[in-house]
């Protein structure tokens, strides 16, 4: 028997407008939006004073799993989602083994059923030698290229085979856009010691924009549908404004967006990532690359090493921060200071994912869309706590940072992941169906 939830009185964000009204989720789907008060259902939420929103799609985070564990697994990584508002995640190949095979991505998808508690999706990893494999890949959002910062044999720099990455296979692209040679060249040409503060200095805004434009162009010689991961440039927003979005789309990520390399001397390597933090006006211009479209979305990366693997001096300290737990938090307290609006961070997070991933009846709230939907208070104000993090490396860049404006109440697929504080600590998710035959990245079900 299906479980039915009626959440009443909320402040519901929907496609064009937020209202007051009432909705009924039923068993996985959303059956009504402005349900009758006399709707039957097994629990009733009294949502007033909140805001309900679709759950948050992040596409690109890294769970370690398998191989990497002491830093983070599915389990720990899909509750952490759960209590951030996370409904969605897509996760990248760069685990132990590397996710370059078709069994390798089948066995990823049996572990996330027995421990993820949010619905899941896996990326195929692209190697200089692998397109069999990238042509057999099914059940997954696409293909990743690292044109920099790779581990193993992931580095697929050479135009040879990125030529045959492109023209060669169906499914969408997305990269890591930073130019190898550049970066290699920029870590010569600096005397040690270095410092985290040399990380700008090496991955700097040059390695970005050659890669990005490099791609784009692959993209749009091939006709291929291809994503920017992690932009972090204003160099690179005025590659992307223009581009057309039903072959080009981008994303920008919560440590660019919010940090600057000026967070070095209070962070030191916990604010080291790739790509680097770059200035305040590059900062500056991912925001104004959201408000005007040529970055459609925000994802975060997410990409957690134990604070002892970040407290290894610069350069032998990894690169990456954990972000799923406070993404929307971040955004929200941002909705707050009047830097974009709900609706903003839902075209963003939400349907903007949905639509470029194709995962039909996901990111809106709408009748006969899937119940993953996320109650939001944005009065709560408290501040984030490394001992609070759920993620399984237990620290956060904006730890003792006070946000107003938090989750309260996840739902993945009408169950209830978290409430009241807690977590689901059981596999209640399910995987990602993806439909790549719907002819364009803003194509919808109905369409």
């Amino acid at each position: 028997m299906r479980y039915r939830t009626l959440i009443r009185n909320a402040a519901v964000v929907l496609p064009g407008e937020t209202a007051r009204t009432s909705v009924l989720l039923d068993g996985g789907r959303i059956a009504a939006v402005d349900a009758a008060a006399h709707t039957r259902a097994d629990e009733v939420v009294d949502a007033a004073g909140l805001h309900l929103m679709p759950g948050v799609i992040d596409d690109q985070v890294h769970f370690r799993d398998p191989g990497l564990t002491h830093k983070e697994d599915l389990r720990t990584g899909s509750r952490a989602c759960a209590a951030g508002g996370v409904t969605s995640f897509l996760e990248m190949p760069n685990t132990v083994p590397q996710t370059v095979t078709a069994e390798a991505l089948a066995a990823k998808l049996a572990l996330a059923a027995r421990r993820s508690v949010v619905n899941y999706g896996f990326y195929i990893g692209a190697t200089a030698d692998n397109l069999d494999e990238l042509n057999r890949a099914a059940r997954t959002p696409g293909i990743k290229i690292f044109m920099g910062s790779s581990t193993g044999n992931m580095l697929v720099d050479d135009q040879e085979s990125l030529e045959a990455v492109f023209a060669g296979t169906t499914l969408p692209i997305a990269a890591h856009c930073e130019d190898e040679g550049t970066v290699r060249a920029n870590r010569a040409a600096l005397d040690p010691p270095l410092t985290v503060h040399d990380h700008t200095r090496i991955r700097d805004h040059r390695a970005a924009a050659v890669a990005t434009r490099r791609a784009i162009g692959l993209a749009r010689r091939h006709r291929r549908r291809f994503h920017v991961l992690h932009v972090s440039t204003a160099g690179e927003v005025e590659i992307l404004a223009g581009q057309p979005q039903d072959l080009v789309t981008a994303e920008a990520c919560p440590h660019h967006l919010l940090l600057d390399a000026a967070d070095y001397a209070r962070l030191g390597t916990l604010a080291q990532m790739n790509p680097s933090l770059k200035t305040a006006a590059d900062r500056e211009a991912l925001w104004r690359g959201l408000r005007e479209g040529a970055i459609q979305i925000v994802a975060t990366d997410h990409a957690p090493h134990t604070l002892e693997e970040k407290g290894a001096p610069y350069p032998a300290s990894p690169s990456g921060v954990p972000a799923v737990e406070t993404v929307l938090p971040l955004m929200l307290n941002e909705v707050n200071r009047g830097h974009c609006t709900l609706r903003d961070l839902v075209a963003w997070m939400c349907d903007g994912p949905a639509r470029i991933w194709d995962m039909v009846g996901k990111g809106r709230i709408e009748e006969g869309y899937d119940a993953d939907v996320v109650l939001v208070d944005m009065e709560a104000e408290r501040a984030v706590r490394n001992e609070e993090q759920r993620t399984k490396c237990g620290w956060s860049p904006w730890h003792g940072t006070v946000l107003k404006g938090w989750p309260v109440r996840t739902w993945a697929g009408g169950r209830t992941v978290f409430a009241d504080g807690r977590v689901e600590r059981k596999p209640v998710g399910g995987e990602i169906v993806f439909d790549h035959a719907l002819g364009g990245y803003w194509a919808t079900r109905d369409e």
